[in-house]
């Protein structure tokens, strides 16, 4: 549960100049928590048709983020009614990503941003450096995949060890036959990989590029293989709020990228994508689906996050429109035979969440209610009074499409005083159908499960 933070009177411009107000207001806010406040209902923000109230530019944007604290001994996340949760792996190192191998042990890229001294200039760079710093997302990349196998009694990993280091800012993986992939900052590449194999020691081979760079504003690339391995997707975050840094420097972001898997030859799969990530592929439909960051800047109730299918080609709106073809006025130039073609996303997550994670439930060791939707991991805003996210929530969903109000399934990650005891991003189903969390502020991966008295699903949905 937060507290709403009231905004201080002293918010309003005065008649010091822009350039000395934004250091000094900025700066504060960090702090204070200064600026527009949301005043939507509750949930009227999610949903295939959410409420979206007129824009609010402004020159000083909202700034209110939960302060990194780390969870107190005794202390971990509030499951919903007919769940437990337990700490699977503890003492990490800011692990952001999860991939699940056959044979059910766990990879976990522990990783942050790399360097990127052009994304860190003038002063809205400063400020977000110290946003990211209060975050707890300023530390040096551990550039480390590191994985867990087994169980002890209590509920922790057998063995925690390394499984492939010496990368760069790692995120994505996929396993294709014996064929391992990693998702580099600013590159695909290709591992050996035996069964039950503990580490990789060996040399990675690159298959493609990625988009990187002194930029590289979103730095993090997901990966997934197609369901008969002849294709990789990556996802690419733009460089940018809404191509304030030139269309120049968008090439091949704000999208889904398909890449052979033989030839390292790709192509933009989707666009118009701001911060894609969470590449899922639905059960039921068997179409790809990803969760995107939307804009910031707009006000607190403006843009919501959302989770959409994703469909060869189309394009969805970044930076001229957001949420299909409503027109973002900020952008350097307006392109309107393009907006004509934005596709609506499918269903909103609600605003400034920072939806990251994404997996279906093809698992029937959950409680019954969980059959054949999506778990989503919400890292959480920073441009929105009060905070959104912080949690993991379930969107239910019917016939291959989402059919419900989103559920909470892990929350208690920020106390009564705004602080931040953990943030989810990465989760994955593991091999016994339990929910793996990964908590980057709180160095841990939780294991939710089904409480002991609970009945679970007769058979996962398809």
């Amino acid at each position: 549960m937060t507290r709403p933070v009231t905004r201080p009177k002293n918010c309003s411009p005065s008649r010091h100049s822009v350039p000395l107000l934004l250091t000094a207001t900025l700066a504060a806010s960090a702090l204070t928590g200064c600026g527009d406040q949301a005043s939507l209902p509750k949930n009227a923000d999610t949903g295939p048709d959410p409420t979206l109230p007129n824009a609010k530019s402004s020159t000083i944007p909202t700034v209110n983020i939960a302060p990194a604290r780390g969870w107190p001994e005794g202390r971990k996340p509030a499951p919903s009614p007919g769940l437990t949760v337990t700490a699977y792996a503890t003492g990490l190192d800011h692990p952001r990503w999860l991939h699940v191998l056959p044979n059910g042990d766990v990879l976990v890229a522990e990783t942050n941003g790399p360097e990127r001294p052009s994304d860190k200039s003038g002063i809205k760079g400063w400020v977000m450096t110290q946003v990211q710093r209060r975050a707890g997302a300023t530390s040096p990349s551990a550039d480390r995949i590191t994985l867990l196998r087994g169980m002890t009694p209590e509920g922790l990993a057998e063995t925690k060890s390394p499984f492939l280091t010496g990368l760069h800012s790692p995120f994505g993986m996929a396993l294709v036959g014996a064929d391992f992939y990693v998702a580099n900052t600013d590159a695909v590449l290709k591992f050996p990989y035996s069964q039950g194999a503990i580490s990789i020691t060996g040399a990675g081979v690159k298959l493609e590029d990625l988009p990187a760079g002194p930029i590289n504003h979103h730095w993090t690339k997901d990966l997934v293989a197609s369901p008969d391995g002849s294709k990789l997707y990556a996802s690419v975050g733009s460089n940018s709020n809404v191509a304030e840094n030139g269309i120049e420097n968008e090439i091949n972001r704000a999208a889904i990228l398909e890449i052979d898997r033989h030839s390292g030859k790709s192509r933009v799969f989707a666009s118009g994508l701001r911060n894609p990530n969470g590449l899922s592929w639905n059960p039921t439909t068997h179409d790809l689906w990803c969760v995107v960051n939307e804009r910031d800047e707009l006000g607190s109730d403006l843009v919501p996050d959302y989770m959409t299918s994703v469909k060869d080609g189309a394009f969805y709106g970044w930076p001229y429109s957001y949420y299909g073809q409503h027109i973002d006025t900020r952008t350097p130039e307006q392109k309107p035979d393009l907006v004509k073609s934005a596709i609506k996303p499918d269903y909103a997550l609600g605003a400034h969440t920072a939806s990251l994670g994404l997996t279906f439930n093809t698992s029937n060791a959950l409680p019954a209610r969980f059959a054949g939707g999506a778990f989503v991991g919400q890292h959480g805003s920073w441009n929105r009074i009060p905070l959104s996210g912080y949690k993991v929530v379930f969107i239910p969903f019917s016939q291959g499409r989402p059919s419900g109000s989103p559920q909470d399934v892990l929350t208690g990650f920020v106390d009564a005083d705004g602080n931040a005891f953990g943030r989810p991003v990465g989760i994955a189903i593991d091999k016994t159908g339990a929910l793996l969390v990964a908590d980057d502020v709180g160095n841990t991966i939780w294991r939710v499960t089904a409480a002991p008295t609970q009945q679970t699903n007769a058979a996962p949905q398809q």
